[in-house]
Parts: C-alpha cells; sequence; structure tokens
C-alpha cells in the first residue's frame, strides 16, 4: 500500500470484511484516531489507521 494513499469506509469494510456499523463503531469508541474528511464529509483512512484497524481486528480474534 502507497504511503499518501487515502482509503474510504468501503475500501476498508471490503479489505477486512466488516461492515460500515463496526468500523464507525470502532470509530466512536475512540479506537480509530485521526480520521480525515474529504470534500464531501467522507470519512478517508490513511496507512495509519489501517494498522490501527489490524490491531483491532487481532485482539478481537484472541478473545
Amino acid at each position: 500500500m502507497s504511503q499518501n494513499k487515502k482509503y474510504y469506509a468501503r475500501d476498508i469494510c471490503t479489505l477486512f470484511d466488516i461492515s460500515k456499523a463496526t468500523l464507525f463503531r470502532w470509530e466512536s469508541d475512540g479506537l480509530i484516531s485521526n480520521i480525515k474528511r474529504d470534500w464531501r464529509n467522507w470519512r478517508m483512512y490513511s496507512e495509519e489507521n489501517i494498522e490501527e484497524i489490524k490491531k483491532i481486528i487481532e485482539a478481537k480474534g484472541k478473545k
């Protein structure tokens, strides 16, 4: 993945096979930080956000 590439919620959900509701809940719970918005106010996720999401999924799988 490119360093400066931005991903939208649909990209993240497809990549990790999770629902938007789950993704947005993690955001509201503070598990995903520094989410940017584009000119339409859509969420844009960075490489750092993807790493946070990977950690969340790993932690959920260990329980």
